[in-house]
């Protein structure tokens, strides 16, 4: 097998429908696939936030296949990661850590809220260098899904 060629970062600053489009599939089948937590109500409440208010809040830089379909994303906003969706069908292949390691090099990133209930996200951020340092019994929208407060350590 061939390896893939490199990804490069790509900032996204004005979303096409068709980038839109994708994000929020890339968003659906990443949340499916790691956030067991959630049920199909709760998907189906936060996918319209996605599309319309979250996406639109932070600064996206997202990494393309070779085709040029964005197979993952990171959101960030005032020194925090926001978001950070891989294509669970590109899972393992160090996307995220790349899109991750880029906004950090970039400088300015010290924090992330990750749902405490998703052990592979919390065990993610933590082996990049984020060590927790609170907790909330709910989300950003008042549900009852308990997040923790993870800042950068400044080492990984």
């Amino acid at each position: 097998m061939t390896p893939s060629p490199p990804m490069t970062p790509e900032r996204l600053t004005a979303l096409s429908a068709a980038d839109r489009l994708r994000l929020v599939e890339v968003w659906e089948a990443a949340v499916r696939a790691t956030h067991h937590f959630l049920g199909e109500e709760d998907i189906q409440f936060f996918k319209p936030l996605v599309r319309d208010v979250y996406l639109d809040a932070v600064r996206l830089v997202c990494l393309r296949a070779a085709g040029g379909s964005i197979v993952g994303f990171i959101g960030t906003a005032e020194g925090k990661v926001e978001m950070l969706f891989v294509d669970p069908a590109h899972h393992g292949q160090g996307i995220g850590r790349a899109l991750l390691r880029h906004v950090l090099d970039e400088g300015g990133i010290t924090a992330v809220d990750v749902n405490e209930q998703n052990p592979q996200a919390v065990g993610f951020y933590q082996h990049m260098g984020f060590a927790v340092e609170g907790r909330s019994e709910r989300d950003g929208q008042g549900k009852p899904f308990p997040l923790l407060h993870l800042r950068w350590t400044g080492t990984a």
